[in-house]
């Protein structure tokens, strides 16, 4: 009797265990054909409008077919620069902060701080940039939108360094103390090089996050039709450019709008695989 009972009780939790198992294959399958069908749509979509005019030829008039997205391009590619290049020190610096110095009210004020800034619908970031750079400084420029997307960037780099920072064993961290490195040198030259492909990773989450955003770059950038290389004028970017070509009347234009953001996912999709091809490099170098 008690072996036959085990017996059912393991054909059970065997059971349940492959019920569990095929849930979670049916809900990861489901996740990856959401993507497959959007992506498939765009490209279906976007496809046919791909052309050498499509990426070295600025939009055509209104009404007119043909041109494409080059100053859009352009715009981002710099806008990204210059908030990167804003948001990444900053970012990483709240980070390290909070998990290698952060103590007390002060810590947990700022990772309050962080965590809310995360959470701010896009739209709100514009509104503050245009209130506070747009009306009294800077005009709509690419500067301003650079900023608006530096602040959606920082708590998104602050939070995927943090998590990543409290993956490297305290014990590290303390054989180089015992040695006598003075702190801020055990994190430069022992935590963050540990974790750098991480660090990396995060970084490249936020700028493909911030690639996308429309809502703020209306508020702050404005759009440009031109090339532009001066960040105090108004300035193009794809995500904008996807929008004017969305709500025209336009049939070409429409397609143009397929094609932009298949460029636009392109872009990303390459981001993110130079990334895990360099780290995953440089893990078989350290190695």
């Amino acid at each position: 009797m008690h072996e036959q009972a085990e017996t059912r009780r393991f054909a059970r939790r065997r059971a349940s265990n492959l019920m569990s198992l095929l849930f979670v294959v049916l809900l990861a399958s489901l996740s990856v054909a959401i993507l497959l069908v959007i992506v498939g749509h765009i490209f279906a979509n976007g496809l046919s409008s791909l052309t050498l005019d499509f990426f070295t030829k600025i939009p055509k008039p209104y009404g007119e077919d043909g041109g494409g997205i080059a100053q859009a391009i352009v715009g981002t590619i710099e806008m990204l620069l210059l908030a990167g290049l804003m948001a990444i020190p900053v970012g990483v610096a709240t980070a390290i902060y909070l998990v290698e110095f952060g103590s007390g009210r002060f810590a947990k004020t700022v990772g309050f701080a962080i965590e809310l800034l995360a959470e701010l619908p896009s739209i709100v970031v514009g509104v503050f940039v245009w209130a506070l750079l747009v009306r009294n400084v800077t005009g709509y420029s690419g500067i301003a939108g650079s900023t608006a997307l530096a602040i959606i960037m920082i708590p998104i780099i602050a939070r995927s360094v943090e998590e990543i920072l409290k993956l490297v064993p305290n014990g590290l961290r303390e054989a180089a103390l015992a040695l006598g490195t003075p702190r801020w040198k055990v994190v430069l030259f022992v935590v963050v090089p540990t974790v750098l492909p991480g660090i990396l990773t995060g970084i490249m989450l936020s700028l493909a996050r911030a690639a996308g955003e429309t809502a703020p770059l209306l508020l702050t950038s404005l759009g440009n039709n031109f090339f532009n290389f001066n960040l105090q004028k108004p300035m193009a970017a794809m995500p904008l450019q996807i929008y004017n070509y969305a709500v025209s009347p336009y049939d070409d234009w429409h397609r143009k709008a397929w094609a932009s953001t298949l460029v636009l996912i392109a872009i990303v999709a390459i981001m993110s695989g130079a990334v895990k091809f360099l780290t995953r490099r440089w893990k078989h170098e350290s190695n």
